[in-house]
């Protein structure tokens, strides 16, 4: 059976774990107004002082220690048809949907780890150049900032695909994720200033992966990040 193609195989072992944490930074794709983080999510202290996420459903727990398992298929995600999905199975037998939304699932955790821990070699293999650029700036910038924002991914609602394209030889693929995290703001001296590390909060994030249909590498890239607040 193959394996999932949306990322470098060989470093999916090593970097997956039970819980991921991050610290935000900036936006990577396009920009919009007010101050957003690496995901292209509005940060806590936007113009209005507070996060979008601060609407959603809230969940108190002491209990935030796992994520799900990345690989398990849920009912609720089931295969669209489109045009260009066609196009991409065409010109790929090997690709299923449900395995790349495995694989989403897969990438989603390890990118927001990698990005935690400041693994820029991880970050790098999986982004693509525009996209990593601005990840590694947020990592040295929040190295000498006086606050920032810190996520921990409790774990993975759901995962669609929301969009797919194909543009030249190129094939783009947007995942709608819904997450569960805790989100809280740090001083430099690592205490909470903001938020509360028992609240679990749910966020949305639309991820856009790419991949060369006429390469002989079948690994997809993470090519643009945003929130369904920023569509059109």
């Amino acid at each position: 059976m193959q394996y999932f193609d949306i990322i470098l195989f060989a470093l999916i072992a090593i970097f997956l774990v039970l819980r991921l944490r991050s610290v935000l930074g900036r936006k990577t794709g396009n920009e919009k107004q007010g101050p957003t983080d690496v995901y292209g999510r509005r940060t806590q202290n936007d113009a209005n002082g507070t996060s979008p996420r601060d609407s959603t459903a809230q969940h108190g727990s002491d209990n935030v220690y796992r994520l799900p398992d990345s690989n398990r298929k849920s009912t609720a995600e089931n295969t669209v048809s489109s045009p260009a999905l066609t196009q991409i199975q065409l010109a790929d037998g090997s690709f299923s949907q449900q395995e790349f939304l495995n694989g989403a699932r897969m990438a989603f955790e390890m990118i927001v780890e990698s990005f935690a821990k400041g693994d820029k070699d991880t970050l790098s293999s999986l982004l693509s150049p525009e996209v990593y650029k601005n990840f590694s700036s947020a990592i040295d910038d929040r190295a000498t900032s006086d606050e920032h924002e810190e996520t921990t991914l409790v774990g993975i609602k759901s995962a669609v695909i929301h969009d797919a394209s194909v543009e030249g030889r190129t094939a783009y693929i947007t995942v709608k994720f819904i997450s569960e995290e805790v989100s809280i703001m740090r001083n430099k001296a690592g205490d909470v200033i903001s938020g509360d590390p028992n609240n679990v909060i749910e966020a949305e994030d639309l991820w856009t992966f790419a991949r060369n249909l006429e390469s002989s590498d079948p690994n997809w890239q993470l090519v643009a990040t945003e929130t369904p607040d920023d569509e059109g």
